[in-house]
C-alpha cells in the first residue's frame, strides 16, 4: 500500500487448493488478476518445486515469500542490515550462522540456506555451526563453498556454538528443523532436545568482538534461542532488521511490478 498498491490476502482454505486445484490452473488464474504473485510454501520437499511451477505458468512476476530451500527477501533485509552496520565492502567480515536450540516447530532450511549463499557472493568468512545430523542441503551448500571461492570468502562448517562465535562480526544464531534426522517429526524433536545448550547468550556474545551484532529472521524463541539481555541488549540489530523487511521488499515489487 506504501507503493499505492492494494494486496488480495488468499490462504489455502479461501482458495480452489482445498478442492485440489493445480498450481498450474492457480497460476493461470491468479495472474489475470493482478499485477504479481506473492506466495510463501514452506512444506519441506514441496514448497519450492510449487512456487516454481507456478512461476513457470504465470504471466506476471511471481515473488517468493519462502519456501523450503531458499528465503530470498529475508536474505536481502539481512545484507541491507549488514550494509548499514559495516559498510558496503564486506569482504573478511565474519559473519556466524548457527543453529539454535528451539521446539515450537520444525522451522525450514531456508533462512540459513539463502544466507550462506548470499553472504559468501559478497566475499564474507562465514562459519555454518549446527550439531552432528542437523545438515543443510548438500547441493546448497556446495554452491554456497564455489561462491566463497569465486569471490574471496570463506565457509567453514563447525559443531561447536562457541568456536563459531570466536572473533565475529556478526552472530546469527537461529533454529532450523532436522530434516535429515529422520522422516519423523517425533524424532527429530527428541534429537532437537539432546542440544538445549545450543543457546545465545552473554557469555557467547562475549567470544565475538566487542562491535558484534546479533541478529535474528524473528519471531526469536526467547529462552531457548536466545536470552532477553541479548536479544534486548547493545548488540542485537533485530528491530533494523525486521523494518529493513519492509524497504527491501518494496524495492524488489517496484523493480517487477513498476510501469506495470
Amino acid at each position: 500500500t506504501q507503493l499505492g498498491g492494494h494486496a488480495h490476502f488468499l490462504t489455502p482454505d479461501k482458495m480452489q487448493i482445498a478442492h485440489g486445484e493445480t498450481a498450474k490452473d492457480t497460476a493461470k488464474v491468479l495472474s489475470r488478476f493482478g499485477h504479481a504473485i506473492a506466495i510463501r510454501a514452506c512444506k519441506f520437499g514441496e514448497g519450492n518445486k510449487y512456487i516454481k511451477t507456478v512461476a513457470e505458468n504465470s504471466r506476471v512476476p511471481v515473488i517468493n515469500l519462502q519456501d523450503d530451500v531458499y528465503h530470498p527477501l529475508q536474505g536481502l533485509a539481512d545484507l541491507m542490515t549488514i550494509i548499514e552496520k559495516f559498510g558496503r565492502d564486506l569482504k573478511g567480515l565474519k559473519v556466524t550462522i548457527s543453529w539454535a536450540y528451539a521446539e515450537s516447530h520444525l522451522k525450514p532450511l531456508s533462512v540459513p540456506q539463502t544466507q550462506i549463499l548470499l553472504f559468501t557472493r559478497f566475499g564474507m568468512d562465514v562459519t555454518l555451526a549446527h550439531p552432528e545430523k542437523f545438515d543443510l542441503m548438500p547441493d546448497i551448500v556446495r554452491q554456497a563453498k564455489e561462491n566463497a571461492e569465486k569471490f574471496g570468502g570463506k565457509l567453514e562448517i563447525v559443531h561447536d556454538m562457541d568456536e563459531a562465535f570466536k572473533d565475529a562480526d556478526v552472530v546469527i544464531p537461529k533454529n532450523w528443523g532436522g530434516f535429515f534426522v529422520s522422516d519423523d517429526e517425533r524424532e527429530i524433536i527428541e534429537e532437537t532436545r539432546k542440544h538445549k545448550d545450543w543457546i545465545c547468550d552473554e557469555r557467547r556474545m562475549s567470544l565475538a568482538k566487542k562491535h558484534a551484532i546479533y541478529m535474528h529472521a524473528l519471531p526469536a524463541d526467547r529462552g531457548r534461542e536466545v536470552v532477553d539481555s541479548v536479544i534486548d541488549g547493545e548488540h542485537s540489530v533485530v528491530y533494523d532488521e525486521a523494518e529493513n523487511r519492509l524497504h527491501t521488499v518494496k524495492a524488489v515489487m517496484a523493480l517487477l511490478m513498476g510501469g506495470r
